[in-house]
């Protein structure tokens, strides 16, 4: 909390303004952060966070503006500087390798060294120390790669408080937790918080956000939008600065009389659950969730019916049609497609313009000959920006600009291109603003309504409570049961995720 006396901002910008070609990032931003306190910066995909985040951590230079250090003007030309003032980036793609030891993780590139030599007994002592401090109870000798991502995430808050670190900046730092493991980081933050540390918080998750902060600030279409106190972070508060427009009724689904079945799994077991089997089906028009803890099988079901990973046993048709899913080509040409969890590595291509990743997945149906036609692309192309309204400059404009909201709109264009009959979502909102949400929400309730059927997976409650005609819950491989939208609770869901069986769990 901040303290009760003068208080000079430990960290503080104004008026920064930031511009990328054919897009201004920042337009007068303002904010400030005091000694041992939880900031949050909350905004819509595309409102400038992380561009401003990266300009507090000497990622980026300002255009314009001041940014002031203990109420000392500073300027920033690499992370060293930043670094040299005790400001850390914790960025939401953990930065560690993975083939060292913790140890040599937390001291990499600034190793102690005893004549001339790395000292190893210091890394290890000091490696400790800080372990210690934040709870994780590991060697330092133990591999990373050994580690969950959650712990992975310690880590990376042990090897900022390695220098010092008086500003911590964590961005979207729950995305890829359970929930113990984000438990446990809330701990360490109100810890670091009541040993002086400042903590900037960025998060999609406003409960999060309403939970830990001291204060936030809203940010809208790179412009301060406003900032509340403890006593004002609420949700809808919150909702009204992002977006400023009204999401009262963020779901919109609007339940239809399903139509033939077009996707059936019996018996279907995955590698990641061999002993468990999954059989269910799903009809066109609906809209059907897939709700378990962490390591349920849900992901490796919809790895298995896009034909990633072979079924070990089972048989999987499509309208009606056995199929013999050997890679996803062959589920492609059954209709079906796979937006997947990480669209990062597995959605897009971020070095591609917009307009090639949304041809990707069709580029041979509007190829004669082996020549592409890229009259027909840039057609496609902008179909589907124009309906997924995809904020851009253009279509040439390089994916990996776009903010996390406007590249999963992306990956949905270059799926929606094949026009599919089963579309399969991962976690479809992870990492994105409401705003953006409410935008795939309407997306997938409109594909219902034109008779696709959407099989969607989602660690989200409260999406699975409000788009799912029907859910289907997992638990170590199987489905522990079905519950159709009247039946649907928080407690009912949580039940069977945890391994209570209905009386009949396949549909």
């Amino acid at each position: 909390m901040v303290s009760a006396g003068p208080v000079v901002p430990r960290l503080e910008v104004q008026e920064i303004e930031k511009s990328f070609p054919g897009v201004r990032a920042l337009k007068k931003v303002s904010l400030q952060v005091f000694p041992g306190e939880v900031l949050s910066v909350v905004g819509e995909n595309g409102a400038g966070k992380s561009t401003l985040m990266k300009i507090l951590a000497g990622v980026q230079a300002p255009g314009a503006g001041t940014l002031l250090v203990d109420g000392r003007s500073q300027q920033f030309n690499r992370v060293a500087d930043a670094m040299q003032h005790g400001i850390a980036l914790i960025h939401q793609e953990l930065n560690l390798a993975d083939n060292l030891d913790i140890g040599a993780n937390l001291f990499l590139g600034r190793e102690p060294r005893r004549l001339g030599l790395i000292d190893e007994q210091e890394i290890r002592r000091r490696s400790q120390e800080l372990l210690r401090r934040i709870g994780l109870n590991f060697s330092p000798d133990t591999l990373v790669r050994e580690l969950t991502v959650g712990q992975q995430q310690m880590v990376e808050i042990a090897k900022a408080l390695s220098i010092n670190a008086r500003v911590l900046i964590m961005d979207e730092p729950t995305s890829s937790l359970s929930a113990g493991e984000s438990a446990r980081l809330f701990h360490v933050i109100r810890d670091l918080r009541q040993q002086g540390v400042s903590i900037v918080y960025i998060s999609h998750r406003l409960a999060e956000v309403q939970d830990l902060s001291d204060r936030a600030v809203v940010l809208r279409d790179g412009a301060n939008a406003g900032s509340l106190e403890r006593g004002q972070i609420t949700h809808d508060n919150l909702v009204r600065l992002m977006v400023g427009r009204d999401v009262s009724r963020i779901f919109s689904r609007q339940p239809c009389q399903p139509g033939r079945t077009v996707l059936e799994a019996q018996g279907v077991r995955t590698a990641a659950w061999p002993a468990h089997a999954v059989s269910f089906s799903i009809r066109a028009g609906e809209v059907v969730g897939i709700a378990g803890l962490v390591g349920a099988g849900r992901t490796e079901l919809l790895r298995t019916l896009f034909g990633i990973d072979a079924p070990l046993a089972g048989s999987i048709t499509a309208d009606g049609q056995p199929l013999q899913l050997r890679s996803p080509q062959d589920a492609i040409a059954a209709g079906i497609a796979l937006v997947p969890e990480d669209r990062k590595q597995q959605g897009v291509v971020l070095d591609m313009a917009i307009r090639q990743n949304i041809g990707l997945a069709s580029a041979h149906r509007h190829s004669k000959a082996g020549f592409l036609s890229f009259s027909t692309e840039q057609a496609q192309s902008q179909e589907m920006c124009s309906r997924l309204r995809v904020r851009m400059p253009n279509d040439q404009a390089r994916v990996g600009n776009l903010s996390g909201g406007n590249q999963q709109k992306v990956v949905l264009g270059k799926w929606l291109a094949l026009r599919p009959n089963v579309l399969l979502l991962d976690e479809p909102t992870r990492g994105i603003d409401v705003g953006a949400k409410q935008e795939i929400y309407q997306l997938m309730d409109e594909l219902a309504q034109q008779g696709l059927a959407v099989l969607f997976v989602s660690s989200e409650l409260e999406e699975i409570l409000g788009m799912s005609d029907r859910v289907l819950v997992m638990h170590e491989g199987r489905v522990t049961g079905q519950l159709q939208r009247d039946q649907l609770s928080e407690q009912a869901i949580m039940k069977l995720a945890t391994g209570f069986f209905a009386e009949q769990a396949v549909p």
